[in-house]
């Protein structure tokens, strides 16, 4: 059973930054692609990054520039640096492991809440 615990939010100021980091177990990391997911008051869950097993990446247009999605297999645990912080980035961030076709695989962990204030 695929197990996410994300870690990292906090309160910062907009411009500022924050690194977010989802330790992962029950599944054979290296292998599997990585998506951080963010999920504001009132709105659905969104697709901000994702890692395939290789290292290749993507990220949604709004954080384009700004975020960084990485992995460190040694220590199955999957980042996100997020810089020039906007008060629209606030929400609670989640990571899962993708499947191939982009389905999510683990069940949701309890997220990390990231606020901007202006």
């Amino acid at each position: 059973q695929v197990q996410l615990v994300e870690s990292g939010g906090g309160l910062v100021q907009a411009g500022g930054s924050l690194r977010l980091s989802c330790a992962v177990s029950g599944i054979i990391f290296r292998f599997v692609a990585m998506g951080w997911y963010r999920q504001a008051p009132g709105k659905q869950r969104e697709l901000v990054a994702t890692i395939t097993s290789g290292g290749s990446t993507n990220y949604e247009d709004s954080v384009k520039g700004r975020f960084t999605i990485s992995r460190d297999n040694a220590k199955r645990t999957v980042y996100l640096q997020m810089n020039s912080l906007k008060p629209e980035d606030t929400a609670v961030y989640f990571c899962n492991v993708r499947s191939s076709n982009g389905d999510v695989v683990g069940s949701w962990g309890q997220g990390t809440q990231v606020t901007v204030s202006s």
